[in-house]
């Protein structure tokens, strides 16, 4: 499998601060949400787009301060895939590349809002539970 990096951009970046009054003794547990997306171009095998999103977003029952959502899509040309562990380990090895600028965003993002910047936890190995043991992802090829 040969792997090209073409890119990296920004699809979306999202910050709102909630009027919400926590105790101090209280423990603020934000819980990011991570998400990935995996789509080919139609008519082009060797591109691929890998989505990666974090959400963090306050309820009733787990308030925070803010609501963040960031979505990166990191741009690959990909060639020499035979089949499924393959393409696992491309998707696994293009999410490895992407989150760091993930975690820079996040940090960055909440720095722009004049708060105290989050960093995201630093993670060196897969960030999905699902590449530590199954294929447990699908990849698309309608990207119009």
């Amino acid at each position: 499998m040969k792997m090209d990096f073409k890119g990296i951009t920004g699809e979306e970046l999202t910050f709102k601060l909630n009027r919400v009054k926590l105790n101090p003794e209280d423990k603020l547990d934000i819980k990011p949400q991570f998400s990935r997306q995996v789509r080919k171009v139609n008519g082009n095998d060797k591109l691929n787009f890998v989505s990666l999103s974090v959400k963090i977003e306050s309820t009733e029952q787990e308030p925070k301060p803010f609501d963040i959502l960031v979505t990166l899509v990191g741009i690959f040309e990909v060639e020499d895939i035979h089949g499924e562990a393959e393409e696992r380990k491309f998707v696994i090895e293009a999410t490895k590349l992407i989150y760091p600028y993930l975690r820079a965003s996040v940090t960055n993002l909440t720095a722009s809002a004049f708060i105290a910047p989050l960093n995201l936890p630093f993670i060196s190995g897969p960030i999905f539970p699902e590449d530590r043991d199954q294929y447990a992802f699908t990849t698309g090829s309608n990207l119009n």
